[in-house]
């Protein structure tokens, strides 16, 4: 919300993405820039626009701010909703203001509609009087990119319009033919963390020195080691994963190792193990914290001597291959546990790489959404194009547990579920992380003025002169603003005095 200034910068330039060579299948939302090159920055989506259109809703609209929105550059219309509604009968990207203080509250409910226009970004104009109206709250809150309240200067208008005018732009954008390709062959990050990923992935891929990547579930840590082996000198050879938390203990040797003929009951042929398998490439052990003890001691006799035994066999093998291993768990206190043998540890540990969690990506939670939104949005049965102001600020409040796995299920489900054209916070899930209808301004200052003057009369025991020489206001004055806020009713019931 903006009272004189804006508080976000236009799109253009906004976030700048990086790109980068086809590569192996890496996690949505995530790319490693080649170096040296500076990565490209998008180009904003009405840069080549030759005309932009803007609708002005409003009882009476400003001539002044009329004026001034076509001297640079917005093709302006501008009247009652019933007079132009035919301005929303078109496919092309336009922006939008709407004089909420302008209407009734019968005609606030009639302007839904046009507010859930999918090719319309909307600034609202409102007054502290209408922010108390739960109608123009919701109306905000669900369909609005913006809303300035009270005076305002034209070129805070016309800096909010050109945001919102561009971020509803970038569904024309053909993300194919953009640097960075949206889905699960590239990476795209653009935070600290993500960079610092970026330029640890590059410098261990150059060696062939066992590398452990340690981070929460969901956050890819699969999806980076395959960056890592791709970018090898290994990536001509095999990339062979084995999730050794989702296989019995019984099966899990085998599972690495192999086996002979006849060496078990059932084993009616030979079976190559994964490790022989990854012969000449990289082999990665997910979830190596939940490698059994026993199996550990054979894991660990490999790393040693390079070769394996394959069950019921009796000649050595040598296999040539790097092993990338990864843990959400905290292997150190497994360790001192007992349950993970430390020797194994510094043998697989010698190279590490942490991943970042999703909360501690910044803008990168929008840009995600924004990636999978893109390649999923074909799901649901209607078109949607883009998050509704509460999903953003609920993506930014939510924890994430899940990361980017979490991301990408709750997205999808939103895509097919939403009735809507642009995904709210409900569609995510996500309502119980929005606050923007308890603390709009006129909120905050009731509730923090209601405060003080319910402690002002708690520390006075409800003396009215004295807790008003307190607050610096007349007794008159606090007798009317207990009446607003309610208190009047226990001051009574505490024996406020009277005179």
């Amino acid at each position: 919300m903006l009272e004189s200034a804006p508080v976000s910068a236009p799109v253009s330039g906004k976030n700048t993405l990086a790109s980068m060579a086809p590569m192996g299948i890496l996690p949505i939302g995530v790319s490693i820039a080649p170096v040296p090159p500076s990565p490209p920055i998008l180009p904003t989506p009405h840069a080549v626009s030759a005309v932009r259109n803007l609708l002005y809703i409003a009882q009476a609209p400003n001539e002044t701010l009329v004026s001034y929105l076509r001297s640079v550059g917005w093709k302006v219309s501008a009247g009652t909703l019933a007079t132009q509604a035919s301005v929303l009968k078109t496919d092309a990207p336009l922006a939008g203001i709407v004089d909420m203080a302008s209407f009734s509250a019968r005609e606030l409910a009639a302007l839904e509609p046009a507010l859930r226009h999918q090719r319309a970004g909307w600034i609202a104009l409102t007054d502290d009087n209408h922010l108390a109206d739960p109608v123009v709250c919701h109306l905000i809150r669900h369909f609005c990119f913006d809303f300035v309240n009270g005076p305002f200067s034209n070129a805070t208008i016309a800096y909010l319009v050109d945001h919102a005018y561009g971020m509803v732009s970038l569904g024309d954008i053909d993300l194919a033919d953009t640097p960075t390709v949206f889905g699960d062959e590239q990476m795209v990050g653009t935070c600290e963390a993500m960079q610092q990923l970026f330029r640890t992935i590059r410098k261990v891929a150059n060696t062939d020195a066992n590398v452990f990547i340690t981070g929460e579930s969901g956050t890819g840590k699969e999806l980076t080691a395959v960056a890592i082996h791709e970018r090898s000198p290994r990536r001509k050879g095999p990339f062979v994963a084995i999730n050794c938390g989702a296989i019995g203990n019984h099966l899990i040797q085998s599972e690495l190792f192999g086996y002979e003929r006849g060496a078990f009951t059932g084993a009616n042929q030979r079976k190559i193990g994964r490790v022989e398998e990854a012969d000449g490439g990289t082999l990665f052990l997910d979830e190596i914290g939940d490698l059994p003890l026993d199996s550990q001691v054979h894991l660990l006799r490999f790393l040693q001597e390079r070769k394996i035994d394959r069950l019921g066999g009796h000649d050595p093998i040598a296999v040539d291959v790097r092993i990338i291993s990864a843990t959400h768990i905290d292997l150190e206190a497994a360790m001192a546990d007992g349950r993970f043998r430390t020797d194994l540890f510094h043998r697989l540990c010698v190279l590490r790489v942490d991943e970042p969690p999703l909360r501690a990506r910044g803008k990168d939670i929008e840009i995600l959404a924004l990636h999978v939104l893109h390649k999923f949005r074909s799901d649901g049965r209607r078109k949607i194009i883009g998050f509704a102001p509460s999903a953003i600020e609920a993506m930014y409040s939510y924890a994430w547990t899940g990361n980017v796995r979490e991301m990408i299920n709750r997205v999808r489900r939103a895509i097919v579920m939403a009735e809507n054209k642009l995904i709210t916070a409900d569609d995510l899930g996500l309502g119980h992380c929005t606050g923007i209808e308890s603390t709009t301004l006129a909120a905050a200052r009731d509730a923090a003025e209601k405060r003080a003057i319910e402690l002002s009369l708690l520390r006075h025991r409800h003396k009215l002169s004295e807790a008003a020489a307190e607050l610096g206001i007349s007794r008159v004055t606090l007798y009317r603003l207990m009446v607003a806020h309610g208190l009047r009713g226990a001051a009574m019931v505490n024996g406020a005095d009277a005179g």
